[in-house]
């Protein structure tokens, strides 16, 4: 029974590993051609284009997250007899939604020409509404993947379409110093995702195989809805309140520091909870579940912390060779934006467990409780200046995933029943 379960482990411990080195190596290769498409941009377009377009891209990303309804999570979680009739049901779902979210921001962005006087940051967000005609198809092929812990072409089709995105960017801001170069990528590139997922996968929409309750999955991902939702305001209002503050070149400078300081650790931590997330669904015991998240938080300390010390370290160096003497200024704002590395790490693996473990709820109360605590010592900081708010976001992230985890682990050595749904 020991060799079994040893055996058992290793094999999860292999494909947890495979899965991060997959997703590393693939965000790797994607951080290193979105860093050639930063050193253009940095050359070409002046801190308030930047700006524009930063401003449409986050209204983007933030009306976005509404499309992750959490079905999805349904899709990976659910037993083998029901799969069939979770995935019809999750294709119906898909296609109604997104045709909302696609509503939703064409609204948006005739509040951004009619009322705010922006019109190109308008008809750019209203360009990409287009996005949502080709997300349905591929939702349920994508999430079977994950089902099946085929990470590595997950991650390979994301990557290829982020690779295009940067190279048709590259390609148009060369050609076309504007805005709109920055924009419209993302796309033209949406095609392209839809064809690699469908080819990935061959699951089609089959009806007389029945469907599942709407209302246990809508219920089920809900709550997942809410916590991504806090994400995708905690990652794009900072933005909107750098804007508003500050100025829109304010924004520019912000933006690039964001990009090179954070970038590439924000992608990684989403990463290490999207490939944790199976093996925790799939491992029923609270022993088995706790070994693996741990093994992913050693990695995490061991990545993030390294990648951290050298953003610190070099910044003052790599940032004037290789993006310009222009963005020196900018420096401060890389150092100190780097330091969220391990908070957002703990936080992604946190979000992954509570959700596997049947408390999505609990997983958005902490993740309204980061979102409010970051925006909110942002906010206290912008009235100073650039780099008192971007301290701000990074210490209200850091203080509320230091205290509940803290908490946690109080009651876990003292081996007290804490959670509750």
């Amino acid at each position: 029974m020991s060799i079994a379960v040893s055996i058992h482990e290793y094999s999860t411990i292999h494909s947890i590993v495979r899965g991060l080195l997959a997703y590393g190596s693939a965000e790797l290769l994607n951080r290193v051609v979105r860093l050639l498409v930063v050193i253009v941009i940095a050359r070409q377009l002046v801190p308030e284009l930047v700006g524009v377009a930063a401003l449409t891209l986050s209204l983007f990303e933030l009306i976005r997250v509404l499309a992750n309804i959490g079905v999805g999570q349904k899709i990976i979680a659910t037993d083998s007899q029901a799969l069939d009739q979770v995935c019809n049901s999750a294709y119906r779902v898909f296609w109604v939604w997104c045709a909302i979210v696609a509503g939703i921001q064409l609204i948006a962005a005739a509040l951004l020409y009619n009322f705010f006087d922006n019109p190109v940051a308008a008809k750019m967000l209203a360009a990409l509404s287009g996005v949502y005609l080709f997300m349905p198809g591929g939702l349920v092929q994508c999430f079977r993947l994950m089902r099946a812990k085929k990470l590595p072409t997950v991650a390979a089709i994301g990557t290829t379409q982020t690779i295009a995105d940067h190279l048709i960017t590259c390609v148009l801001i060369l050609a076309w110093a504007n805005p709109w170069a920055l924009v419209l990528p993302k796309l033209l590139t949406a095609p392209l995702w839809l064809i690699m997922m469908r080819r990935a996968h061959a699951w089609k929409y089959n009806p007389a195989k029945g469907f599942a309750p709407l209302s246990s999955m809508l219920q089920f991902g809900s709550a997942i809805l809410i916590a991504d939702i806090w994400l995708a305001l905690r990652n794009n209002l900072d933005k909107l309140i750098i804007s508003a503050l500050l100025g829109v070149s304010a924004l520019g400078s912000y933006y690039f520091a964001f990009n090179a300081g954070i970038g590439i650790v924000g992608a990684l931590a989403a990463a290490f909870g999207t490939v944790l997330y199976p093996h925790l669904c799939e491992a029923k015991s609270g022993g088995r579940q706790r070994a693996t998240l741990g093994l992913a938080v050693i990695l995490g300390f061991g990545i993030f912390g390294s990648l951290t010390l050298v953003q610190l370290l070099f910044a003052p160096i790599y940032v004037p060779i290789i993006f310009g003497a222009q963005w020196t200024h900018a420096i401060p704002l890389i150092q100190v934006l780097s330091t969220a590395a391990i908070p957002m790490m703990l936080g992604a693996l946190l979000s992954a467990y509570l959700r596997a473990s049947q408390r999505a709820s609990l997983d958005a109360w902490i993740g309204s409780a980061i979102c409010l605590s970051a925006l909110g010592m942002m906010l206290v900081g912008a009235y100073s200046n650039l780099f008192l708010a971007a301290t701000g976001w990074v210490v209200g992230t850091a203080a509320v995933i230091g205290a509940y985890l803290t908490i946690s682990a109080i009651q876990y050595f003292t081996k007290r029943e804490f959670y509750h749904e």
